[in-house]
């Protein structure tokens, strides 16, 4: 593909097979590098909104853009994502011919290649569309593009902290292929992730007098087999079972072979569920043992059995495959959301495995069924607004 066509120009081909311009704005999105900074790919969408909708946008000083459109005194209906990626892969990158960095787009078998087409310009592209061509029924219509989704929802958590709560949201993020295959399904629950380290502390001596010290490897390896022994945590949400996980990751100790080590770190991966926490505390019985938590990404679980449901009924209607409420195994802004008081949805292009690879693609045809999925939401939201 020339780099005229991964900017996301049309000829008369392209005009016939995306009249909406979905596909174009997806492809100019994911054209924009936006793992070091996403500065450029928030200017394109804030322009493209500012000169294709009559919606008020605003850009925050955190870089998160944001257009409103419908009922201002109504309820808000958000149709979220973010603009931030991954590293690409050295594959997924190119140098134009003015010496600035591109991400390498590839179209085949109606699918797009490049890094950010899945997780998730893609989606981000959709909703964009969906909010200029909706006409919100009884609500305020907005969409929401945030910055630092993968730095631990950096710009979600800014926006919430001034204000940013709507009352509804449907989250972009991947629900395809999790139901069965070439189904676009709806979740209503995420785990979260808490990382935590253990920390070991002890008496260094010379290893030939090891009685003379504390060694803090023992001390690590007895809170690894309290961890070892924890029950995972696990809980329902509309009748969808969430199981947590706990698993020590690394274990990092000792400065030589003849040295009795006063230091020894254990990291552990929780995979945290709605209302429910490994008591991962209990390490602290360990002598010289202790627990800090490094990151604590919250998990999610749909507030709103009526939103819910409206949006699988949504779902069901423009595709012909059954999709049903599903569970996602990994954090996403939702949690965010969901912690301040948004009822959450997750909706989206991505398929199960796609997103951070070396590979990364997404379908146009699913894009396309997201993008109908959005704009009925706001259109039909009297079934749950």
């Amino acid at each position: 593909m020339s780099d005229d066509d991964a900017s996301g120009g049309l000829d008369e081909e392209t005009n016939a097979t995306d009249p909406d311009g979905l596909r174009a704005l997806t492809r100019e999105l994911v054209s924009i590098p936006s793992h070091d900074d996403p500065t450029a790919a928030g200017d394109a969408i804030e322009s493209w909104l500012r000169a294709e909708t009559d919606a008020t946008v605003d850009r925050d000083e955190h870089g998160n853009v944001f257009a409103r459109t419908g009922d201002p005194d109504a309820p808000t209906v958000a149709l979220v994502g973010h603009h931030d990626v991954v590293p690409p892969a050295k594959s997924q990158t190119t140098v134009g011919d003015d010496g600035e960095e591109r991400y390498v787009l590839d179209e085949r078998d109606g699918r797009l290649y490049g890094r950010g087409s899945a997780d998730m310009k893609g989606a981000v592209a959709a909703a964009m569309c969906a909010l200029r061509d909706a006409d919100p029924d009884g609500v305020e219509l907005c969409f929401a593009s945030f910055v630092g989704e993968e730095l631990g929802g950096v710009g979600a958590r800014a926006a919430i902290e001034d204000g940013f709560t709507p009352e509804f949201a449907v989250v972009g993020e991947g629900s395809t292929n999790y139901s069965g295959e070439g189904v676009t399904d709806v979740v209503v629950a995420h785990k979260g992730r808490r990382a935590s380290t253990l920390v070991a502390s002890g008496e260094s001596t010379h290893a030939s007098i090891p009685e003379k010290g504390v060694n803090a490897v023992y001390s690590a390896c007895d809170a690894v087999d309290v961890v070892r022994e924890l029950d995972f945590p696990e809980t329902t949400v509309m009748g969808e079972r969430v199981r947590g996980s706990v698993a020590v990751t690394e274990i990092d100790g000792g400065t030589a072979w003849n040295v009795v080590p006063d230091r020894c770190e254990v990291t552990v991966d929780e995979r945290t569920v709605p209302g429910a926490r490994a008591p991962l505390e209990r390490a602290e019985s360990i002598d010289g043992v202790e627990w800090r938590v490094e990151q604590d990404l919250p998990p999610m679980a749909c507030s709103d059995d009526a939103f819910a449901d409206a949006a699988l009924t949504v779902a069901r209607d423009v595709q012909s495959g059954t999709p049903e409420h599903v569970v996602k195994p990994h954090a996403t802004d939702a949690g965010w959301l969901a912690e301040a008081g948004t009822a959450c949805v997750i909706c989206g292009a991505a398929e199960t495995g796609e997103a951070h690879t070396d590979t990364e693609s997404v379908s146009y045809e699913v894009l396309d069924r997201c993008y109908r999925i959005y704009r009925s939401m706001a259109e039909d939201a009297e079934a749950f607004a």
